[in-house]
């Protein structure tokens, strides 16, 4: 069982973080061309990736029910990944998100693309700290 929920763990943290990282530098490039209209449909598949990608958290958290190392949720780097990536997904929910899906009406496009740059940067930072936390383990 190890090795499913392993394997669950890192492709659902591949296919569903990575686009949640990747969809706002897209959104980006649109805002800067002016076509808001695609950056707000963006906005929209970014909230639901965020969204999904809870289950690598319900995935990780099977992980340790099922390893044979003394590992818990209390584990520092367990806890650091854990805290750093609610953060970025707070981050993407609360701030990137909206403004994405904003960006059609909004009328001020260059504040929206750089308070969608600043957060969407922020979280993607955060959440390749917490991908080197789960490999390097300290």
């Amino acid at each position: 069982m190890e090795t499913v929920f392993s394997v669950l763990h890192v492709v659902a943290a591949v296919f569903l973080i990575g686009p949640m990282a990747i969809l706002p530098m897209v959104g980006m490039r649109d805002l800067r061309t002016g076509n808001g209209s695609q950056t707000a449909a963006l906005g929209r598949s970014t909230n639901v990736f965020s969204l999904a990608s809870l289950a690598v958290i319900v995935f990780g958290f099977g992980l340790i029910g099922v390893m044979d190392r003394d590992i818990s949720f209390t584990t520092s780097w367990v806890l650091i990944s854990l805290i750093v990536y609610l953060v970025a997904l707070v981050l993407n929910l609360a701030v990137v998100v909206p403004a994405m899906q904003g960006a059609g009406e909004a009328s001020d496009s260059e504040a929206t693309y750089k308070r969608i740059a600043m957060s969407s940067g922020i979280s993607t930072l955060l959440l390749l700290v917490a991908v080197v936390f789960m490999v390097w383990q300290p």
